[in-house]
């Protein structure tokens, strides 16, 4: 069964293996075909609505969104919730392991170049921050789960926010004996596909867009990719979505880079960060945290790190 419908700018797909292969538990002893294939749809309808959640608590360019309603108290604490508290906390995280190259406080950069626009409704978002401002002007409190801003800035989490709502659809699909949620190229592959073998993905060439550059096998894992070649500024020529925030340049060490990790959030940003980083920083960060990468050079090589 597979079903398809639109988040975050991105066309979720999420395909679950069924008939003899899926395990979805009816609740009845003999097994109705017709009830099964309803169990089936609940449980990707509540895949789908994690994506919503996720989107509600953590875009940037809707006014009513959580973040954006938040960010406009600055210096009190704001309570949140878990679906903008979780993938802020991590953001915070990756900033401190790279010392502000990653930063998502970056938000009002990407509103100068042009990255401001919501893809439905078609309306700017343009914040009136002037000061600047970084990832140290954010303070969580995990206990009562707040977010204080001691400035006014823009958070940008569009480095994590799609891999959390991957990872918490993919928990929605447990049951399944296998499945993919795959948003844009960002995928968790859970289980094994329905000739009972691992997930083949395959991984864009960043040129040829309509090609694969290389594909790999995978089971209860994620995969994401970060390109400078997937969005470029409308405005601004040589920049694309990934924005150096102390230079406000783009990075050009890497075309793209591809992390596989145990969840799609832990390879999302890492992703994000390897491209921001410096070669040799960012294959250090790599290393350190024990993921595999597939990393295209400008002149399209592929270089790999712990992939076997």
């Amino acid at each position: 069964m597979r079903s398809r419908k639109l988040f975050m700018d991105t066309v979720v797909d999420i395909q679950v293996v069924t008939g003899t292969g899926e395990n979805v538990e009816t609740g009845n002893e003999e097994r109705n075909p017709q009830a099964s294939e309803q169990q089936q749809l609940h449980q990707i309808n509540r895949a789908f609505h994690a994506f919503r959640q996720v989107e509600q608590a953590c875009s940037r360019f809707s006014p009513e969104s959580e973040l954006m309603k938040a960010s406009r108290q600055i210096g009190e604490p704001v309570q949140i919730s878990s679906f903008l508290f979780e993938p802020l906390k991590l953001a915070l995280h990756m900033a401190q392991l790279t010392s502000g190259v990653f930063d998502p406080t970056v938000g009002k950069r990407l509103e100068q170049h042009g990255f401001n626009r919501h893809y439905l409704t078609r309306q700017y978002m343009n914040s009136s921050v002037v000061e600047s401002a970084d990832y140290r002007d954010i303070i969580l409190d995990e206990v009562h789960q707040t977010m204080t801003l001691l400035k006014p800035l823009v958070i940008d989490l569009g480095a994590v926010a799609k891999g959390f709502a991957i990872d918490l659809a993919a928990h929605e699909l447990q049951r399944f004996a296998g499945f993919v949620v795959n948003a844009g190229g960002d995928l968790y592959a859970g289980g094994r596909d329905e000739h009972g073998e691992p997930w083949k993905i395959g991984i864009q060439h960043p040129v040829n867009r309509n090609e694969v550059i290389c594909t790999l096998e995978l089971s209860n894992a994620a995969i994401c990719t970060s390109g400078g070649y997937e969005r470029r500024s409308a405005t601004t020529e040589g920049v694309h979505h990934l924005i150096h925030p102390v230079t406000g340049h783009s990075p050009k060490e890497w075309v793209s880079s591809s992390i596989i990790a145990p969840y799609a959030m832990m390879a999302d940003i890492f992703s994000t960060a390897v491209m921001l980083l410096s070669k040799e920083e960012g294959q250090q960060l790599i290393q350190q945290a024990n993921v595999q990468s597939i990393l295209i050079t400008p002149d399209i090589e592929l270089v790999r790190e712990g992939v076997h």
